[in-house]
């Protein structure tokens, strides 16, 4: 099965499951009520053939691949959705606790991008979230790039973007690492980067919209980030300018 690169990549940042824990089946359930007519009814094997899962519910429930859950997507190459799970060893912050990662790929055509902000709200309140962000692929790259260390990963950041710092340097797992075009802040992520404050936040806000659990929602563009777009460019940085708190700027 071919994985096309023209997509919306989704990143989602968690507390580590523990026991039975149900979030896997909300997340799932979740995507696709976000997204009308999706069916995560397969998986894939090694060779990336769909394998079809009649019990599905029942094989997320008993599944903790990885610490998380398997790969799931549909059955439409021409339009592919997919999502998978698992624990990370390794922390978001200097804390070291391990966390849950959820990363989906939608489309990017006009179904995509109309569901994206409902998909990563779901993604987001079912998994129980710190934080998340959807992005178009090629900027989700560049803004990788941004996250530099002098021993450990020298480089500068791409198109002038601030520098982020490795999660030791992240005084906790609120915070997120990064900014993409829409993102999914708790209601904990939002206060720890002091978002919204009524005289700094209006364009943000005007974007913005709230989730049942207090978190929110913020898109940064109105079309999906694209960095070859100088407003586009403008606008990501001004939101770093905004939260040095993100990517542990705000630390010495």
């Amino acid at each position: 099965m071919a994985f096309d690169r023209n997509e919306i990549t989704i990143g989602v940042y968690a507390p580590a499951l523990v026991g039975d824990d149900g979030r896997p089946l909300a997340i799932v359930h979740g995507m696709e009520r976000a997204l009308p007519g999706l069916r995560l009814g397969w998986t894939t094997s090694e060779k990336e053939d769909l394998i079809p899962l009649p019990h599905r519910d029942e094989w997320i429930a008993s599944s903790r691949t990885d610490g998380g859950f398997p790969l799931l997507c549909n059955d439409d190459d021409d339009h592919l959705v997919t999502i998978s799970g698992w624990e990370n060893p390794n922390g978001l912050a200097a804390d070291g606790a391990r966390h849950f990662e959820v990363h989906a790929q939608l489309p990017l055509d006009p179904v995509g991008i109309a569901a994206a902000a409902n998909v990563i709200e779901a993604i987001g309140e079912g998994s129980r979230a710190y934080w998340g962000h959807a992005t178009p692929f090629n900027a989700t790259v560049e803004i990788s790039r941004q996250t530099i260390d002098p021993v450990r990963k020298p480089g500068v950041p791409p198109r002038g973007l601030p520098a982020l710092r490795f999660p030791d340097y992240i005084r906790s797992p609120e915070i997120p690492r990064r900014l993409g075009w829409l993102n999914y802040w708790s209601a904990a992520a939002a206060r720890a980067i002091g978002f919204p404050d009524p005289a700094r936040d209006a364009e943000l806000l005007s974007h913005a919209r709230r989730t049942v659990t207090g978190g929110w929602v913020v898109r940064l563009t109105d079309a999906p980030l694209d960095l070859d777009n100088p407003a586009h460019l403008d606008g990501l940085k001004r939101a770093y300018e905004r939260f040095p708190e993100i990517g542990g700027r705000s630390t010495p």
